[in-house]
């Protein structure tokens, strides 16, 4: 059984930075990709984008892509979600979650949250 945490959260401006981090409690974390996903309120949950077991592959969604960089440190159990130059439109409830792959499909393990808020 594997648990994630999402942590990092929090308010920024338009034009900053704010670095998500996903943290594993299992014995296999580094065994499975990871994607980030976020839902704003009011919408469907979406795939921000993921990266593979070992941290070779990643990919993003064309929202979030040449501004957010996903990676990993299997060592820490952890991936992060860099996210620069946001937008207000990237205001939402950003998760983690564990899966076979890395792109949209099928995840197992799903982390609580956190608040991401970008101000104009």
């Amino acid at each position: 059984q594997e648990e994630v945490a999402e942590s990092g959260g929090g308010l920024v401006q338009a034009g900053g930075s704010l670095r998500l981090s996903c943290v594993g409690s299992g014995r296999t974390f580094s065994s499975y990709a990871t994607g980030w996903f976020r839902q704003a309120p009011g919408k469907e949950r979406e795939y921000v984008g993921g990266i593979s077991w070992d941290g070779v592959s990643t990919y993003y969604a064309v929202s979030v892509k040449g501004r957010f960089t996903i990676s990993r440190d299997n060592a820490k159990n952890t991936v992060y979600l860099q996210m620069d130059r946001v937008k207000p439109e990237d205001t939402a409830v950003y998760y983690c979650a564990l899966g076979s792959t890395y792109r949209r499909g099928q995840y197992d393990y799903w982390g609580q949250g956190t608040q991401v808020t970008v101000s104009s």
